[in-house]
């Protein structure tokens, strides 16, 4: 087994999700750096950016891995059950368990057996809860309060990672990005820039909130720290660009970086608030009025990270993409 270090051997890497959103740029971004990568994958035929691929069907608490894990050194664990819009299980808690929780106790249990010795979580800052209020900001040390199905998965699934980790010796670090935006986005995000490039006004400039994302390039580079860095082994990290941004102003810069200048005249905030409640999409509504902010300093200072894009360069890669694919 090769000492994994951020400047040592080079180690080879096991991608889950690695057909997704982040996990096809971080397989290039590992491929780039000279790592071997192997990529978990649902279903077969489904191509990773260049890695040799593995395919594992669905994952859960049966998921088969030892092929997969086979010479592998370190996981980096992006497959998740995400947010469903209109979710018709009859428990929905219970489904995301099935992959988020028990599937990734079965997959560190796996990975622990097959002599792999580090696990990278990617979580969610869900885990800390759905918004901050009176100058406060998300940080490692708070209680954490996840408040929908799928941030109670995930804060579940970093606990019995830590057991796993006492018990087997596994190296776990825990990642927890905000809103991940950038090339592929789809989600909410993908949605404000429709709205911005259709010329629709909107009725959010008054809002005065303050809320951390991070550019898919910048939480990238991030993982790839995680699974290599001597010292990431244990710790738990919360991710973010570094720049906060009211919701008027993101419309405004992406909009200026798509070239549809945005448009937004200013409306009670209560009023906002009533109208999501009688549509039905309350928690949209909070989501564009509320705030979200995250401290990442402990990444920095513990692994000398520093975000190699800043947020108006994600930004406008993220516009150009979309521009290239929409307009």
């Amino acid at each position: 087994m090769k000492e994994i270090g951020f400047k040592h051997d080079k180690c080879n890497l096991l991608i889950t999700g690695a057909s997704g959103f982040v996990g096809r740029p971080l397989s290039a971004e590992l491929l780039a750096r000279g790592y071997m990568v192997r990529a978990a994958v649902r279903n077969a035929g489904t191509s990773a950016e260049n890695s040799a691929v593995s395919v594992v069907g669905e994952i859960d608490g049966e998921t088969r891995w030892a092929e997969a894990l086979s010479g592998i050194d370190a996981v980096i664990h992006l497959a998740a059950r995400v947010h469903v819009m209109h979710d018709n299980s009859d428990d929905p808690l219970a489904e995301f368990r099935r992959t988020n929780t028990t599937g990734t106790e079965h997959l560190a249990r796996s990975a622990a057996a097959n002599g792999v010795r580090r696990l990278v979580y990617v979580s969610s800052i869900k885990v800390n809860g759905e918004e901050t209020s009176d100058g406060r900001i998300y940080s490692e040390n708070d209680i954490p309060a996840p408040q929908d199905p799928y941030g109670i998965s995930k804060w579940e699934a970093e606990q019995v990672l830590q057991r796993v980790a006492q018990e087997t010796g596994l190296e776990i670090v825990i990642v927890r990005p905000p809103l991940v935006y950038g090339a592929g986005v789809k989600g909410n995000f993908a949605q404000m820039m429709r709205v911005v490039a259709s010329g629709l006004p909107l009725p959010l400039a008054s809002v005065r909130n303050k809320r951390d994302l991070v550019y898919v390039g910048n939480l990238v580079d991030a993982l790839v720290v995680c699974a290599t860095h001597p010292t990431a082994a244990g710790n738990t990290y919360l991710v973010s660009d570094g720049e906060d941004i009211s919701t008027p102003d993101l419309l405004h810069r992406l909009g200026e970086a798509m070239g549809h200048a945005a448009r937004v005249f200013s409306c009670p905030l209560p009023l906002l608030k009533l109208a999501g409640r009688l549509t039905g999409k309350s928690s949209q509504i909070e989501r564009l009025l509320g705030s979200l902010q995250v401290d990442s300093g402990k990444i920095r200072r513990e692994l000398n990270w520093i975000p190699p894009y800043s947020l108006q360069q994600g930004l406008q890669a993220t516009a150009e993409w979309y521009r290239n694919t929409h307009l």
